[in-house]
């Protein structure tokens, strides 16, 4: 009981101290005989150990933090597990604490009581946090034209430095701040956005993804010859978000897929028209239309006939490729036939 109230009076004496700023020591102790160290820097999680050094003729020990006993003497006051007693003898009285969190920060006071008088050794510990982001902006999907705000807020000790970029970017678009305005986003915006909080400590990453939907555009189309009874076959691509579905005519009839003869397969950005086994009707303009929710454009194919040369073709002369209408695409004329033939008459002359 006596033990209790003396070390009761003692906090009492050094939080007085404390809270008024000034160095801790007992009263009638001069300046000498208390002692600051250095600051300790540990980091949250880490363990850290707080000595202090005893001598001759030591009666009382105790090592305080802020308003309560840690550790008098032998005897264990705080009930935290994290805290226990490493040496204790003439030389030195240790202690320990683990798993340190930014709730141990502070003044630590090691107070000792000799035969003539008391003394202080005070030391302040300073935890470090690494950087952790704790508010970061959804994936979101959004029109192209439109304004995008992304953020990202951290916490940490020192505090964090925020950082946003976009992954495999050429780097011209970044932000230093939380916040990253996109005005009027365009399609080549569209990815993975990066939020890197640093400190001295470590650094923290977290990504946001950011799609852009947009109206179709396609590719134009190739008009392609094909010869009858021949497969043929026309690509329609698109470039669009969402994908865009397709749609096929001749002329102003939508070809329907289950029609015999023909086969329309869309994959992705891409559909492709397949006639088994060309006939003279299958000849003429295709329009291919690529839609979504946003838009449409089309491209338009001819496919036209192509007349194979045959042995018989060759002996009568020219041969005519046609279009779909049955016009002639252009005469190919053996003149090198005939130059063959009138050659040894030059030679005669």
């Amino acid at each position: 009981m006596k033990n209790a109230l003396y070390w009761a009076m003692l906090v009492g004496m050094t939080v007085m101290l404390m809270e008024k700023g000034l160095p801790v020591r007992s009263q009638g102790d001069s300046q000498s005989d208390n002692k600051v160290m250095d600051n300790i820097t540990v980091r949250q999680g880490e363990t850290v150990f707080l000595r202090c050094a005893q001598g001759d003729k030591v009666t009382h020990t105790a090592w305080l933090n802020r308003s309560s006993i840690l550790y008098a003497g032998e005897d264990k006051w705080s009930v935290d597990p994290r805290v226990s007693l490493v040496t204790l003898n003439q030389e030195e009285f240790s202690i320990k604490i683990e798993n340190v969190d930014l709730t141990d920060e502070g003044q630590y006071v090691c107070a000792v009581q000799t035969s003539s008088r008391p003394r202080t050794t005070s030391v302040h510990i300073l935890v470090q946090v690494p950087p952790k982001i704790l508010n970061l902006s959804k994936d979101i999907v959004v029109n192209e034209g439109s304004n995008v705000t992304l953020m990202c807020q951290a916490s940490g000790k020192p505090e964090p430095s925020i950082s946003w970029k976009l992954i495999y970017s050429s780097g011209d678009l970044a932000s230093e701040d939380e916040y990253l305005e996109i005005p009027s986003i365009s399609r080549r915006r569209a990815g993975t956005y990066e939020c890197t909080a640093v400190n001295d400590i470590d650094k923290d990453v977290q990504t946001v993804d950011i799609t852009v939907n947009y109206a179709p555009a396609v590719l134009e189309g190739r008009d392609v010859g094909v010869t009858p009874g021949q497969r043929g076959e026309l690509e329609c691509e698109a470039d669009a978000v969402p994908e865009a579905d397709f749609e096929w005519y001749k002329d102003d009839r939508r070809i329907l897929i289950g029609i015999d003869g023909f086969e329309i397969v869309n994959s992705g950005s891409l559909s492709k028209l397949t006639f088994f086994n060309v006939s003279d009707g299958d000849y003429g303009n295709y329009t291919c239309v690529a839609l979504n929710k946003l838009g449409s454009a089309n491209t338009s194919f001819l496919m036209y006939v192509v007349i194979e040369p045959t042995s018989s073709t060759l002996l009568q002369g020219p041969r005519a490729v046609q279009d779909g209408s049955g016009g002639a695409m252009g005469v190919h004329s053996h003149t090198c036939l005939l130059f063959v033939v009138f050659l040894p008459f030059l030679f005669r002359i």
